[in-house]
This record gives C-alpha cells, structure tokens and sequence, in this order.
C-alpha cells in the first residue's frame, strides 16, 4: 500500500525535488533532473490511492477540495512537520488523479551557498526598480528569489510582502519585517493584491509570476514609485523576457510600456539547472543582464532587442555573463562536464569555439604579440644555416669610381637595419604589417 509520509520522506532525503503520482504507474521522482521509480514500490498506482492521497493532503481544506471538485485542478502547499514543506498541483487525466509535489525546503540557502555569482548580492542590493527571475519550470527560480528576499532581511531594516501562488519558502523576521500573501487564502488573486499593497507601505514588493496585463502593469508602476519589485517570468534569456513584458499590453501601448520597461528594470537574472560532473547534484547556471544607457536603448528600440546578449556578452565589468561564459567558468573549474555543457549551451557550436579559446570571444593586441613572439622564438630556437658563397672583392682596378661628390656614411649606418622599399611606401619600410599582425 502506497504511504505518502514514507515517499516524501525518501525524496527529501535523497536530495530528489519532485515526486510524481500518476495511474497506472509507479511512484516517481525527480533526481538531479532525473526520473527514477521509488525502489520501494513495485505496484502501479490505482485510481483509488491517488485519490485517497489527494483528500489526505487537502483534510484541512475543504475549500480546496471544493475548488478541485469543481474545476478539477488545483495548487496548493503541503507541510510534513520535521520534513519540509512541499508544492503541489493536483489534477485529473483519463478521469483520475494525478499528482506533482515539489519539495519546498524549510531553510533558505544564501546567495554563497546556492553558488550563485556574487552580483547577485549586488542585484539584491538594490533600492528600487524591477528584478526579473527567469527560466523554465523546475530551474531554481523560486529558490534563488528566497535567497535575494534572505539577504534582504539580513542585511536591512525593510517592509518585505510577498504574493505567492502558493507561498513556497517561509521566511522569519529578522532585520526586515515579512508578510506573505498566498493567493486564493489570503488574496483573491495577484491583480486585487497588487492593487492594494501599494498601500501597506512596503519597500520590497515579490510577486510570485507575471502572470496577466494588471499585474505587469501594476508591479511597473510600483518599481517607478519607488519600490522594489522582485518577480519571475518563464522566459529563457533577457531579450525574451523584455518581449514577454511587452507583450502584455496592447499594441498602442507598447510604446509607453518599453518606456516603462526601461526606466524601472534592474537586472534580469536567467537560470539553467546543469548536473555536476560527478551526477551527485546540479548546479545553476546563471545569464546576468544588468542595466546600462546601452541596454536601455535596445530595450526602448524593438529592432535592437535581439542584441542585449551582445550586451551582456560584453558587461563583464558590469558583472554580467551570458549562459555560455557561466557553463565555461562552470567546466573550467571542474564541476561541469564538457559533455553536459554542451547540451546546456545556448549554442554548443560557439560554446566549442569558447572553450577553445579559453574564453576570448575576439582578439587582441596581446594575442597578437603573443603570436609574434612565439614565432620569433622560434626563429631564434631553428639551428643555423650555412651562409652563401660570396663573390672575391674586387680589385682596385676593376673597382667602380665614387661619384665626385658623394656624401659620406652616417657614422650609424652600418647598425641601423635595411628595409627595402615597397610601393606606397615613403620611409622604406615596409607597408604591410609582418606575419601574425593585423593590418
């Protein structure tokens, strides 16, 4: 018989991040990114248990069940004491319950410990504007915003209120003080939150997704009143997370809203999950864009959007990193195999390119010189050859008369190197650079 409490319990403690109920199959769970069945089941699950299992997890909510009754889906959080806190989206399929339970832990990691760049701290940092998270379902984005609202209430005396469908990560007051809204309990929905938190005097404002046109709007205009607003966006990188912003308003408005866009946005922080190299865990793997007057013009300019990445390929002073500079540090250090990156990369034929130049995306005036004195020492190294026959020196009688008035050698002329001339040329030197240089 399928026992809930001991499945949950193997998948937190075998670091696994989601268990997976479905009819007519096994238990499964997610394990570095993995499917695997629970060993200790060997039965597909029936239409009964998982809905035994969905009415003990919702035993304390009948407003929820209500809901699933109805509308035959429903999120909803779930606490085992001395366990964790768990996610869960409940749902039908071929008329039986399904369910999906993403391990919440009860300990928000740092910045530090997570092994996120250090920027990221500087992000957090800031006093107003717009934070993007994104990335796909399952890539760390919720954790990663727990840790930014963590250093928060660290480091600063803040009013923190978070609107989470449902509330994921709790957090305990520290410096700051938190409330956590999670909707559907405590809110009818983000757009009603939204609308009234502007009144609860807060500094730091976390709304769980961008989800529709009112809370888009409503969270842009609290970052130019001056808040901080902290949200996600299922987007893959920093160009498509701008198009999907603007993409919640109607095309006479999207004008104002790029307008909007780039005067409040702070960062964009892009996440990837990637195995280490020796598949015992993952590691995330971050895009950073960071707000510049360069940045700002490409997002106010629709034509230029799609360029941001050179942008953030070129920010690096700036602390940003594109996903394949993220995956190269990641390899160079040893925690990622080449292999896994590869199929993380954005574009593994340039990744390849990457590695293979030790990072350099261009070259350079000290590869130049580098090329050049490789290939000077090498000249010096290359045994000697024997020198030519020369010709007998001519006697005095078959010497060749000085013209009248010639002028004599500079004293220095015989140290002084022989260039020979080639057209264009007015010194004598040559006009085209030597091998291994740039004209």
């Amino acid at each position: 018989m399928f026992d809930l409490h001991e499945a949950l319990a193997y998948v937190v403690h075998n670091d696994g991040s989601d268990l997976h109920l479905k009819v007519p199959a096994r238990p499964m769970a997610r394990f570095r990114g993995q499917l695997e069945p629970l060993p200790q089941y060997d039965e597909p699950l029936t239409p009964a248990e998982t809905e035994r299992v969905m009415r003990q997890m919702l035993a304390e909510h009948s407003d929820k069940m209500a809901a699933f009754d109805s509308e035959n889906e429903i999120d909803f959080s779930y606490t085992v004491r001395d366990l964790a806190r768990f996610r869960v989206n409940a749902f039908r399929q071929r008329g039986s319950v399904s369910i999906v339970a993403r391990v919440i832990p009860f300990t928000v990691k740092s910045v530090t410990q997570l092994g996120l760049p250090s920027v990221i701290e500087t992000i957090a940092d800031e006093e107003r504007g717009l934070i993007l998270l994104t990335g796909t379902t399952g890539s760390g984005k919720s954790t990663t915003l727990a840790a930014i609202i963590n250093h928060i209430n660290d480091t600063k005396a803040r009013h923190i209120v978070t609107i989470e469908d449902p509330i994921e990560y709790l957090h305990r007051d520290r410096q700051s003080i938190i409330n956590q809204r999670e909707v559907g309990m405590d809110t009818a929905s983000f757009g009603r939150a939204m609308r009234r938190v502007l009144r609860q005097d807060p500094d730091v404002i976390l709304i769980g997704e961008m989800r529709d046109e009112e809370t888009v709007r409503t969270a842009l205009s609290a970052a130019e009143t001056g808040h901080l607003v902290l949200s996600t966006v299922h987007t893959l990188d920093a160009a498509e997370s701008v198009n999907r912003i603007i993409d919640f308003f109607q095309p006479h408005e999207q004008s104002q809203a790029r307008a909007m866009l780039a005067g409040t946005l702070k960062a964009v922080v892009s996440q990837r999950l990637v195995r280490t190299a020796d598949h015992s865990s993952r590691v995330a793997v971050c895009e950073i864009l960071r707000m510049t007057g360069r940045a700002r013009d490409m997002i106010l300019d629709p034509d230029q959007t799609d360029r941001l990445r050179e942008v953030i390929a070129e920010g690096e002073y700036y602390g940003m990193q594109t996903f394949d500079q993220a995956l190269l540090q990641h390899v160079q250090a040893g925690r990622v195999a080449m292999e896994d990156a590869v199929q993380a990369a954005s574009s593994p034929h340039d990744f390849k390119l990457l590695v293979a130049g030790e990072g350099r995306t261009a070259t350079s005036m000290n590869d130049l010189h580098g090329e050049r004195h490789h290939e000077e020492s090498h000249a010096h190294d290359a045994p000697p050859q024997a020198a030519p026959p020369q010709a007998a020196p001519a006697t005095a009688a078959h010497a060749a008369p000085a013209p009248p008035h010639a002028a004599p050698a500079p004293p220095h002329a015989a140290s002084e190197p022989a260039y020979a001339a080639s057209p264009g040329s007015g010194n004598g030197r040559p006009s085209a650079p030597p091998p291994g240089f740039l004209s």
